[in-house]
């Protein structure tokens, strides 16, 4: 018979409800404000309803009508500093903490509306219309809402996306010195998605000041959550983490609010995360202005039986039986809510002059110009102004030749030397004598607090690097041991990290570095060897540089480092063991932002290469003999490659080849070759020609490996179609002068 030992779980779990003392207790400024808050949402939302069914609202209009006591209960009395992110359904998480920051003092539920919420009110709704003077210039609409002075970080379509950021908001307040904190809103259908599990493993193993807030309202869309889950009760998730977690009737404000006063009692004394579950239930549809019941998943009895527990008509009935308001005086409240609606409808819309029935429109003047569609999709760049510049054939300073990986390692040495926000973190960074390869040799022992060792979750990790990057005062360098892990993180890459200024409105820095390595050649196979180049080039929002030589490492690090962009750093595992002419002290210059280097000048035709590969095509050319000219592009984003060295060397040479050395189905070159055709279609002789690897991925074996992969013998191959197409073909080259492969 074995000795069975029953296990508890290490972190405190309760259930909250409101007491009779609770009530009377009561402050009766808290009770107004919370009242207040509610109503003013009602009508808001109501507002948004009965627009969106008049067509008005282009997009979802995913109401929270019925879930006001959750977000008023635990957002009311929130400072301006603590930041909060929510969910697609977010409009209530949105007003409640915009409503503290310009009323930190709170409502008195009898008194008129102030100028600073009315003009919150029409802002926001503004938003949601699509107009130009939204908080986000209408880029976001209902479902990303972002108003930084106010704490709200922004609200966010993918489920359980918007968790990791919040992440790197609590990081970056304890790490501050600050007791702010950070409250991320979700719902029942994203307790399940891994980068919410992710994230609370890593708040907990970190003791971030991070509440998560799981609004239960029973349905994920039209899935109820007893299918989904054999534990319903939510915020057991948090025992499985160590994080403490309080149960709530989010229909009762007031329970809502005692539980957050605990938990923030909690986070502010450095003391970590915590998980609090509100009961609520949206009374209409996920979408829209109709119930569930209409579309056949809920019952109208459930309906009813949940509106008869209507938040604020709970909240009402108590403050009456408090004698702390009359019936006619919250009826008062609700007309003014009512009627602050209307003003911010009618500044916003007008009759349709082409109406016989009078429907409203959007007053046309509103609109954002068509012109404003990319405007903001990345910084300008003027950031690098007036910096140092400098390129190896002019550098006057003393050089060296110099291991690659040697220089990964000092340059971001040098800038966490010279730049306290600068903070590096990553799968085993702050182990092994500098990760796996050695690139962040010494500075876990120099910058301890700054460089941060993960667990293996991709998702939460960088999510947390973007929230570092919307705080502002931090510069995050995140490392995926190998490209391929983008695809496991590729919701907070590219729908929060790469999308963020734009869909916020164009005017947010996101000053972000996501390094990696391309390993092909190592043996490690088809999930570790991709080169990502590909698949970030047509991906909105990000910058992309590729060092091919030590010096110029240093000088593009640099620069990913200054700009207030998400910038791609690439390196190549074969160069790491290179050697080259690098500085040995003087760490601090910039490669000039935008700009190619011509590793060779030549007439026959283009050489368009990076990364590892102009060292191959060099080896071709002079094998072969070609008056190649040959590129090493640098910069590969559209918005920062030389696009103007490029068109001037084909129209010298009026022949193009690409060069890279990945798989043709991420190619970066198909990409490139497809612009180029559109520019320079007047100067080329013939199509533009590509090396790539084959269409499948790297396999292990070695010699499957080496048949996958682009180097020097295909790019002869390619040297040999170009001039072929020119009527010139190559009939014998040097084979003795191919370096080993």
């Amino acid at each position: 018979m074995p000795d069975i030992t029953t296990l508890s779980p290490a972190a405190p779990w309760v259930e909250l409800r409101s007491t009779e003392s609770d009530w009377t207790n009561a402050d009766s400024k808290v009770l107004g404000t919370l009242l207040s808050h509610m109503h003013l949402v009602r009508a808001f939302e109501e507002t948004v309803i009965e627009l969106a069914m008049e067509g008005l609202v282009h997009g979802p209009a995913h109401s929270s009508i019925g879930q006001e006591g959750g977000a008023a209960g635990a957002l009311a009395f929130l400072r301006t500093t603590d930041q909060i992110n929510g969910s697609h359904r977010g409009h209530h998480h949105f007003l409640s903490k915009a409503l503290a920051h310009v009323a930190p003092g709170g409502f008195d539920p009898t008194a008129d509306i102030g100028a600073a919420t009315q003009a919150l009110l029409q802002k926001a709704l503004a938003e949601i219309l699509g107009l130009a003077q939204g908080f986000c210039r209408g880029r976001g609409g209902s479902m990303h809402l972002r108003w930084d002075e106010a704490g709200v970080l922004g609200t966010n379509a993918i489920v359980g996306g918007g968790v990791p950021l919040a992440a790197g908001a609590a990081w970056a307040h304890r790490h501050a010195g600050t007791d702010n904190v950070a409250v991320t809103f979700f719902g029942d259908g994203a307790v399940n998605i891994g980068s919410v599990l992710e994230t609370m493993n890593l708040a907990a193993a970190w003791s971030l000041p991070l509440c998560f807030f799981i609004e239960n309202n029973q349905y994920a869309v039209s899935t109820h959550i007893n299918e989904v889950t054999a534990e319903p009760r939510l915020s057991a998730r948090g025992q499985a983490f160590n994080i403490p977690g309080w149960k709530v009737d989010g229909m009762d404000p007031l329970a809502v609010h005692l539980a957050m006063q605990q938990a923030l009692s909690h986070m502010r004394a450095g003391k970590g995360p915590v998980i609090i579950e509100a009961d609520v239930y949206r009374f209409f549809h996920q979408n829209g202005g109709y119930p569930g019941s209409a579309f056949g998943y809920r019952s109208k009895e459930e309906e009813a039986a949940w509106r008869a527990r209507d938040p604020l008509e709970h909240l009402g009935e108590r403050m009456k039986a408090l004698e702390l308001l009359t019936d006619d005086q919250i009826k008062a409240l609700r007309s003014r809510a009512q009627q602050a609606m209307s003003l911010a409808v009618q500044a916003l819309t007008e009759v349709d002059p082409s109406s016989a029935t009078g429907k409203r429109r959007i007053q046309p003047a509103l609109w954002p110009e068509p012109g404003f569609r990319d405007v903001g999709l990345r910084g300008d760049a003027s950031e690098l102004n007036g910096l140092r510049t400098e390129e190896e054939a002019t550098f006057k300073g003393v050089l060296q030749d110099r291991k690659f990986i040697d220089v990964v390692a000092d340059v971001m040495d040098r800038r966490m030397q010279t730049d306290p926000g600068v903070v590096v973190l990553g799968e085993d960074v702050h182990r092994l004598k500098g990760g796996t390869n050695g690139a962040t040799r010494g500075l876990k022992d120099k910058y301890p607090d700054r460089v941060l060792g993960t667990p293996i979750s991709e998702n939460a990790f960088a999510g947390l690097g973007g929230g570092l990057a919307m705080d502002g005062r931090y510069k995050p360098v995140i490392e995926f041991m190998y490209p391929d892990f983008m695809w496991v993180a590729a919701d907070q890459v590219f729908n929060q990290i790469g999308k963020a200024r734009h869909m916020f409105g164009g005017d947010i820095d996101m000053p972000l570095v996501l390094r990696s390595k391309v390993a092909m050649g190592t043996g490690y196979g088809s999930q570790h060897s991709m080169d990502p180049a590909g698949i970030f080039a047509t991906s909105p929002g990000w910058r992309i540089v590729a060092p091919s030589t030590p010096f110029d490492y240093v000088g593009l690090m640099n620069a990913a480092l200054q700009l207030k962009d998400p910038v791609l750093v690439i390196e190549h595992v074969d160069l790491y063991a290179s050697t080259g002419p690098a500085p040995v002290d003087d760490l601090d210059y910039l490669t000039p932002f935008g700009k190619a280097v011509v590793r060779r000048t030549g007439n026959d035709l283009t050489v368009l290469t990076y990364l590892s590969m102009p060292q191959h095509v060099l080896e071709a050319v002079e094998m072969t003999g070609v008056d190649a000219e040959v590129i090493d592009l640098r910069w590969l984003d559209r918005a920062s490659l030389d696009w103007e060295t490029v068109e001037a060397s084909i129209r010298k040479t009026n022949n193009v080849l690409i060069v890279e050395q990945g798989a043709l189905g991420t190619s970066y070159g198909g990409w490139l070759a497809d612009e180029l055709q559109r520019r320079c279609f007047d100067w080329l002789d013939q199509p533009i020609q590509r090396v790539t690897g084959g269409e499948a991925s790297p396999s292990i074996s070695k010699v499957l490996e080496r048949a996958a992969c682009a180097r020097t013998e295909e790019v002869i191959e390619g040297l040999q179609r170009v001039m072929a197409g020119q009527g010139r073909p190559l009939t014998s080259y040097r084979s003795d002068l191919v370096r080993s492969n």
